[in-house]
């Protein structure tokens, strides 16, 4: 019985992956990973991310530097570094990039907002809502921070009405 076995598996013919598919999956895999560096390398540049950050002194034109106070604004506000965060949205503002004024002061008046200075958080916001042009989602969060700057201030009313305008132009924004 045991050269009937050894006979049998003797004679299974054995699968083996043609060399041309192997060699395909091969290329496939190095454009694969030349592909992701490739993305890495936009991303951070060639001397890691700090080399790409573009800040508002070595930025070449208003729009620039407004841009870049604007991102360091975000990134201060995010890290809870509320009077950092409103003086680089101010230098980004006094840069005078009218298409940036509406994204701006948007945020500004959030930071406003975290820093109690309400009355300032809804002028901030009203310019943003004001903007004329297709903002949604910049005018949707520009009534989210004025809600939460008018509720502050005890007007309920007209917070109620202003967090269902930023529920109207995105749903992701609810009454708190």
């Amino acid at each position: 019985m045991n050269r009937k076995k050894s006979k049998q598996a003797e004679e299974k013919p054995q699968k083996r992956i043609p060399k041309n598919i192997i060699l395909a999956i091969g290329v496939v895999l190095v454009i694969c990973i030349a592909v992701i560096a490739g993305l890495v390398l936009t991303k951070q540049g060639p001397w890691g991310p700090e080399a790409t950050v573009n800040t508002s002194a070595n930025a070449t034109t208003p729009f620039e530097s407004a841009g870049a106070l604007y991102s360091k604004s975000v990134d201060l506000a995010n890290a809870g570094n509320y009077q950092d965060a409103l003086s680089d949205a101010d230098a980004a503002l006094a840069e005078n990039v009218s298409s940036l004024t509406p994204l701006i002061q948007s945020n500004r008046a959030g930071i406003l907002v975290e820093l109690g200075r309400y009355n300032e958080a809804i002028d901030a916001a009203d310019v943003a809502i004001d903007t004329p042009g297709n903002l949604t989602t910049l005018r949707a969060i520009a009534y989210y921070n004025k809600a939460n700057a008018l509720n502050a201030l005890g007007r309920s009313a007209e917070a109620d009405a202003a967090y269902a305008n930023a529920s109207a132009l995105d749903p992701t924004l609810k009454h708190p």
